[in-house]
């Protein structure tokens, strides 16, 4: 894909507002997807995030009920998406999860010996002690990580012509307790809605609307 194209995919990109019910993803965009998530960036390699993915009628209505009341309108993108990705933040980043890193860098040569993973290990370490005590913001620190992987998931279904919606307008606390999240350390974030949009989607004809970038872009 060269510059033009990623420019052009950019500016047709909508978010889509409707989608078409009784619908699926190929197994091969169901498998390109997932493979986004697990490769997206993090600070550190921290990969502080699980994905819970849902695309049976079912697992979508558990994910739906956390739009009640004032999310409602956002309930029939859930239930007529193709999948709908949870993307959950860990609360703590505590050595079983730091050790399970190490070792699948290990596993996967990431590097040279083992004076190397000690290093990694302790530089990993040291950030995530930062954000815990003198900074005191790790919740948010491993929220952002996460929204690094949305941020891929959407520029991916766009390159794939697959619609997609980044939803925050849900329950966290309801959802948290639908999935049994906190006893995992982890805590739902923010969704996402992927399939084909229907044609009642209004959002689909609308022009686009960006701010100049004068006002947005500054070059030094």
């Amino acid at each position: 894909m060269n510059a033009a194209e990623v420019s052009a995919l950019m500016r047709e990109r909508r978010t889509v507002k409707a989608y078409r019910a009784e619908q699926s993803l190929s197994a091969e965009q169901q498998q390109a997807l997932l493979d986004v998530m697990r490769y997206s960036p993090s600070s550190v390699n921290s990969q502080p995030w699980q994905f819970v993915i849902a695309t049976s009628p079912e697992a979508k209505a558990r994910i739906a009920t956390s739009t009640q009341g004032a999310f409602a309108y956002n309930a029939p993108k859930l239930l007529n998406a193709a999948m709908v990705v949870v993307f959950c933040a860990r609360t703590e980043l505590d050595d079983t999860h730091l050790a399970a890193v190490l070792a699948q860098e290990v596993e996967d040569g990431r590097h040279a010996d083992a004076q190397a993973a000690a290093r990694q290990d302790q530089s990993r370490r040291g950030y995530v002690e930062l954000h815990r005590t003198a900074l005191r913001d790790l919740p948010e620190w491993t929220t952002r990580q996460t929204y690094l992987a949305l941020g891929s998931v959407l520029f991916a279904a766009a390159a794939m012509r697959i619609g997609a919606t980044p939803i925050e307008g849900f329950d966290s606390t309801a959802l948290d307790s639908e999935l049994n999240l906190a006893p995992q350390q982890l805590r739902s974030v923010v969704l996402c809605a992927l399939g084909e949009r229907s044609e009642e989607d209004f959002n689909a004809v609308l022009p686009k609307s960006r701010l100049h970038e004068g006002h947005v872009l500054r070059m030094l």
